[in-house]
């Protein structure tokens, strides 16, 4: 087990909840999520530096690392109604993409066999195909959906002459078996990539794909039901993907393949929310923020809160909870809302 800690910047945890070690299970034995960076950009085919995103996402808040972050919205406190705990960064060279996965596989099992739910901050999408295998090989393979948010659907076969870089591991975690093309679901795709052939190798595997185009006309609330209904059909848990690069780069420019005309920042956490509530959550991944192209942390804040809003939400969950998002913060009768 290698040694974990600060790869890049100050040694802080998430928001400064308390650390954990994975060479010591007794010092997680206690945790409902464990926070892991996977400071890995080696896999790029455009713009670096979404190394330095796990050390800007548990930075990136205004507010005091008191241990609390109450929700508004939901009525809960994620860093006390659950116990929350930062495992560090696993170490990896963008040179050795083959060590580097590997490392994080061994990381996200030991933390999904523990029984809590890992929460991966990346580091570029290179990472999803050891976040999801290390939480499949806890779950069972087949047993686990994949909700993947992102402007690209990153199945490309051989891009570069490699078989592992960020535009590949969709495809390879449906050829390991580890995850089924038929529960692989992704939200938010545009753009002018891929082309035909690996459309058609997507159609082989029955994968569901909502384009930004019918996500507008069909609107978002039904497409989120649509795809909650589909990775809940036989299957246990779900993981959830996010690419920052769904959200239109206006509102989140620190990004290595920026995509005009994606999502909002607000059409994203009310998503990430909403499904953390209804569903079994297995595992979060936030990838692709990358600072050296963020401008006053516009990005960085997004991918601090896409983490708060999923905590949030499988907080509420284990309250039981449902999803109302027309519930009123204060009715203007005194009524106090309830906790």
């Amino acid at each position: 087990m290698p040694r974990y800690g600060s790869m890049f910047g100050p040694d802080v945890t998430f928001l400064g909840v308390d650390r954990c070690a994975l060479d010591e299970p007794e010092s997680y034995a206690d945790a409902d999520v464990v926070v892991l960076g996977a400071p890995f950009d080696g896999g790029v085919s455009h713009r670096p530096g979404a190394r330095f995103g796990p050390q800007a996402i548990r930075t990136t808040d205004y507010n005091p690392h008191d241990g609390s972050r109450p929700s508004l919205a939901l009525r809960v406190d994620p860093l006390r109604d659950l116990r929350v705990m930062d495992a560090g960064d696993v170490e990896t060279f963008a040179g050795d993409i083959d060590g580097s996965l590997k490392a994080i596989e061994n990381a996200v099992a030991t933390i999904a066999t523990s029984g809590a739910v890992p929460v991966i901050l990346g580091g570029d999408h290179t990472i999803a195909l050891p976040d999801v295998t290390g939480v499949a090989q806890h779950h069972g393979f087949g047993r686990v959906a994949v909700l993947h948010f992102d402007a690209h659907a990153d199945t490309g076969d051989v891009e570069f002459g490699h078989l592992h870089g960020h535009g590949q591991p969709m495809r390879r975690l449906i050829e390991s078996g580890a995850v089924r093309g038929d529960r692989f679901i992704q939200i938010g795709l545009r753009g002018y990539w891929p082309g035909p052939e690996t459309l058609d190798w997507m159609a082989d595997q029955y994968m569901r794909s909502y384009e930004m185009g019918e996500i507008v006309a069909r609107g978002l609330d039904t497409v989120l039901a649509e795809a909650s209904r589909l990775a809940l059909d036989d299957c246990d848990a779900v993981f959830l993907s996010v690419d920052v690069d769904v959200v239109d780069p206006g509102m989140a420019p620190g990004t290595g393949t920026p995509e005009p005309g994606g999502l909002t920042s607000r059409q994203l956490l009310d998503a990430v929310r909403r499904l953390s509530l209804e569903l079994p959550i297995a595992g979060l991944e936030v990838v692709e923020v990358s600072p050296p192209y963020d401008h006053a942390e516009v990005t960085a804040f997004l991918g601090n809160r896409i983490v708060l809003e999923a905590l949030s939400g499988m907080a509420a969950r284990r309250r039981g909870a449902a999803w109302d998002p027309t519930r009123p913060l204060l009715d203007g009768r005194g009524t106090r809302p309830p906790r």
